[in-house]
């Protein structure tokens, strides 16, 4: 390493020495190894880091009061964490001879521990993998030191997290002509005390050129998820001029939300959820049995009944609905007697189980069914399938499947906003610049877990 001193003089240091075995013999020994590039990097970060320290010693700040040239009062060491290695740096403070105020002579946040870059990356990955293996994966590939342990890396995660949820909107230059809004939610295992279950709301807002957002919360905690509605929004282009629809599962408290937040559209009972219904009904109609030709019979109606009744939901005849409950009611009688399986409930059970729940489903969710063919013709959204695959990515990738995690109320509530942070490619540098894309060399991919 060569040093460049103010007047021009080089001046020679050595980092690190590295060796290898004469010839090629072994693959193993071709180049540097992990461990000799952390090892120079940890190097060049100290030399940089002290002649950084002289520098800043030798420079004496105006006091912010009177505009006297301070001077040095003591100095403190301070221990900052790095990618590239800890850290110690001897940096001064200093007193205005005026006034007598103090200076720190930076600008740094109260009690940094750690640099921005540190801070990001540890959070992007613990986002998208647990604490203990992002931890890890740090710890392996960059010459961090100490202080890598799982917790200090989930308070910074969560500290990051909390920043997240104050950052404003960037509006687009173009407002959005159309914007579709989808809400739902889903359900991770809780430490709460008397609690099983924690209850997430997700939801994901798309322009009709592609823009997309999405935003989540869990229920309960502090984070605003009508104000993440509105930031969403916002994001995206929406303007007085622009027309909003909504989708939601039918869930009462999710349309009250919506409202909330200004969506004052009327949702849209989304097609994905009567869909999954339906292909329940029309599985379960494929098993019954047709051992006998009165059985048979019933069960070509019930087929035939199931397959009009999708016909009629998705064509918006929602009235009609009743038409083929009542007829695939009316040949149920058949299967009386049917007797279940050594482990499994007979399909006829099953189906009016189904029927029954499909039924009340639709008694209440009326007022928000509407023409899905139509909508779909017209190259409109009719459901929340994407929305789904949200929530899949956002929560369950991560905080349920098969990590058999249990979560605290605010720390799923804060580790979700960095995922979609990281999703919405909004996740920025840190500290004093936080989340900021436009302070990043490069922009940031949304990344899957």
């Amino acid at each position: 390493m060569v040093k460049i001193e103010a007047d021009g003089e080089k001046q020679a240091i050595d980092v690190a020495t590295i060796t290898r075995p004469d010839g090629l013999v072994e693959i193993a020994h071709l180049g540097l190894t992990l461990a000799d590039g952390k090892r120079l990097l940890a190097g060049l970060q100290q030399e940089i880091v002290a002649a950084q320290a002289r520098d800043h010693a030798v420079r004496r700040p105006n006091c912010r009061s009177c505009g006297e040239v301070c001077r040095v009062k003591d100095y403190r060491d301070h221990a900052v964490a790095t990618l590239f290695g800890r850290v110690t740096l001897r940096l001064p403070r200093f007193r205005c001879g005026g006034c007598g105020g103090s200076e720190a002579g930076h600008a740094w946040p109260s009690h940094c521990r750690s640099t921005p870059e540190l801070d990001q990356l540890q959070a992007h990955l613990a986002a998208l993998m647990p604490y203990r293996v992002a931890a890890d994966v740090v710890a392996q590939m960059f010459p961090v030191g100490g202080g890598n342990d799982p917790e200090t890396l989930r308070g910074h995660t969560l500290k990051i997290g909390a920043a997240l949820r104050d950052q404003p909107a960037v509006r687009p230059d173009a407002a959005a002509r159309l914007i579709t809004v989808s809400l739902d939610s889903t359900f991770i295992r809780s430490c709460e005390e008397g609690e099983q279950h924690l209850e997430v709301r997700v939801g994901n807002v798309e322009t009709a050129s592609g823009g997309r957002q999405v935003f989540g919360a869990v229920a309960k905690a502090d984070t605003d998820i009508e104000a993440l509605i509105h930031r969403s929004l916002d994001a995206v282009g929406r303007s007085a001029d622009t027309m909003l629809t909504a989708f939601t599962d039918g869930c009462s408290g999710l349309r009250r939300i919506l409202a909330e937040a200004g969506v004052t559209e009327t949702p849209i009972l989304d097609w994905f959820h009567i869909g999954m219904r339906l292909q329940h009904l029309e599985q379960i109609a494929g098993a019954l049995s047709a051992d006998d030709p009165a059985r048979a019979a019933a069960k070509a109606v019930i087929v035939e009944e199931v397959d009009r009744l999708h016909w009629r939901l998705w064509n918006g005849k929602a009235k009609d609905a009743q038409i083929s409950i009542e007829r695939i009611r009316a040949v149920m009688h058949h299967f009386r007697g049917e007797q279940d399986g050594r482990k499994s409930t007979a399909p006829s059970r099953k189906l009016w189980t189904a029927l029954q729940a499909l039924d009340g489903y639709l008694s209440g969710q009326s007022e928000w069914l509407v023409n899905y063919a139509e909508r779909h013709r017209a190259g409109l959204r009719v459901g929340t399938a994407i929305t789904e695959g949200t929530a899949n990515f956002l929560v369950n990738r991560r905080m349920n499947k098969s990590q058999q995690m249990r979560w605290s109320r605010r720390g799923a509530d804060l580790l979700l906003q960095v995922r979609c942070a990281v999703y919405n490619g909004t996740f920025g540098s840190g500290f004093g610049q936080r989340f900021q894309p436009a302070n990043d060399p490069l922009p940031q991919a949304a990344v899957a877990a």
